[in-house]
Formats: C-alpha cells, structure tokens, sequence
C-alpha cells in the first residue's frame, strides 16, 4: 500500500500537476476571500472570523478534488496496467486506500498554506475583538472531513471509466449533488420535516454544523460513513473488472 502511496503522490509533482493544483487553489482562495468584494470577503464580513472562507472551500473543493483524482484509475485502464496491478501481490483494498491517500494528501497540502489566513485575522481585528479559534479549529476538521468525501468520490468516478475527463465529470457532479443538492430541493414545496430529512442526509448540512463549532459525533460519523460508501463502491466496481 506504501508503495501505490507514494506513486501515486509523487506523480502529482513529478509532472508539476500538484503545484498547479495547489497554485490555482491559493489564487481561487485568496481572490475570493481576499480581493473580491462579496459575501466571501473577509473585508466586507468582517476581521474576527474565518467564515467566509470556509463557505467558499466547498465550492472550490467540488472541482479540485475531483480534478486530482481524476486520473487514479481512469489513465492506469487507459494505459493497460489495472490488471497488472491487481495480479501484483497487494489486495484491491491496498490499491484503493493507496490511490486514495495519495490524493487525499495532495489536498491537504495545498490547504496548509492556508493556515496563515488565521495569523492574519489575528493581526486585522480591532483591539478587543476576540477571534474564536475554537470554531476556526473545529472549521478544519469539517473541511478534512468533506475532502475525504470528495476524493472517496473522486477515486470511485476514476474507476468507472478510462476517460480522465469523463471521471471528472462523474466526479464533480456527485460532489456538486450531494453537498448542494438539498438547496435546490429547499424550493419544492414538502413539508418541513421532510426538506430536514432531506437536508440531513447532504455534506452541506454536517459541514455547516461543524463549521460553527459542534464536534458533534453524529457528523463524524456521517463524514466517515460516506467516505467509506464510496470507497466499498470503488471495491465493487474493480472486483468486477477482474471477472
């Protein structure tokens, strides 16, 4: 599994892939929360809080995530050596969590930089004006969370096809329907608690709860539960390849 790991990590950057992943998503970030006026702006919302910030991460995320993964299974189909790699001596499992980690931990390095933004509402809020990093910390935990969803999402579109662009597709569409969908089922007009049951079942509805400080168990386990639905899909899916 180490091994698909590290393949898997060190072809981002030794075609320059992960510094263009990691570069567009600092300018996305800090153009939106930055520069732009908005309701992402840090400016117009105020100095004390990361919020914005953390709103338009999910945004950013449907697109990204599935980008990095759009190649994990898709280009070794393409290129004949899936089956190659499932007759070596590692497990289905092993080659899923490998290509898994690989892109999992590409995200996360083009997030770190991020962690600066905090130094710098410390800096920006007036005298007196206390910055909750309590939420800020709690903000990240949801946001590691929701791009394990995304990449589990991403790799099991990587393995429906051969076609790098399609994956992405696949990929970002699953991601955009199951963070937003819940919004555009909010105008149908149901009873309130069915829109809940609805909107329960959406990553918007966990991250935004996260997002405001409640480490509550029930939104770990939510987060865990889809990132292992799709990768138990991913499973099905090259088991079936091989017969």
């Amino acid at each position: 599994m180490l091994a698909i790991f590290l393949k898997e990590f060190n072809s981002f950057f030794s075609s320059a892939i992960g510094f263009v992943v990691a570069g567009l998503f600092l300018l996305a970030t800090g153009v939106l929360v930055w520069v732009l006026p908005g309701s992402f702006n840090i400016f117009d919302q105020g100095y004390s809080n990361l919020t914005p910030f953390f709103e338009v991460l999910p945004w950013i995320f449907c697109v990204l995530i599935p980008a990095i993964c759009m190649r994990s299974f898709s280009e070794e189909k393409k290129q004949g050596t899936l089956e190659l790699l499932l007759t070596k001596p590692i497990s289905i499992n092993q080659l899923i969590v490998g290509k898994f980690l690989g892109s999992f931990s590409l995200s996360v390095i083009a997030l770190l930089p991020t962690l600066f933004y905090i130094i710098s509402i410390s800096e920006l809020s007036a005298e007196g004006v206390r910055v909750d990093y309590g939420v800020i910390f709690s903000s990240y935990v949801g946001v590691l969370l929701l791009m394990s969803c995304f990449t589990s999402i991403g790799t099991f579109a990587s393995c429906l096809t051969d076609n790098s662009l399609i994956a992405f597709v696949i990929g970002t569409s699953l991601s955009v329907l199951l963070y937003f969908g819940s919004v555009g089922v909010s105008s149908i007009p149901l009873w309130d608690s069915q829109l809940y049951t609805l909107d329960y079942f959406s990553l918007s509805h966990h991250f935004r709860s996260i997002s405001r400080g409640i480490l509550d168990s029930r939104n770990l386990i939510y987060f865990i539960s889809i990132s292992l639905f799709f990768l138990v899909l991913t499973h099905l899916q090259l088991k079936s390849n091989l017969k």
